[in-house]
């Protein structure tokens, strides 16, 4: 998958961040590789999906600039992932993300209550 060209991004702002990290995948990637570099397996582990899946959502960070491969020469392979300058920008996203997520579980708890 090759990166959005100014045409294909969508008008409105909201729209065009959930283009770039709008599945619970890549929120999810992103959020761990906010605590540093890690590689597939690590990844594999906390992001509980498929290797497809993981793998196809990897190349399409990457290929929009959020996140950086790099692959070291040995055998077997070792692939690390990172977040480049501009991925890291997403903390405070995530972070709202988070709390807004810890609100509504409180909310609906209390709504389990009544």
């Amino acid at each position: 998958m090759k990166k959005l060209t100014p045409k294909e991004l969508l008008p409105c702002s909201v729209a065009v961040t959930l283009q770039i990290i709008g599945t619970r995948w890549k929120v999810l990637i992103v959020r761990e590789l906010l605590n540093g570099t890690k590689r597939f397996s690590e990844l594999k582990r906390v992001v509980v999906c498929s290797q497809k899946v993981l793998t196809s959502n990897l190349r399409e960070l990457e290929n929009d600039g959020i996140i950086s491969r790099k692959i070291y020469p040995v055998i077997p392979p070792k692939v690390e992932y990172s977040l480049t300058k501009i991925g890291t920008t997403l903390k405070p996203v995530i972070e709202e993300l988070s709390k807004w997520g810890d609100y509504y579980k409180e909310l609906e708890k209390g709504n389990d209550a009544k």
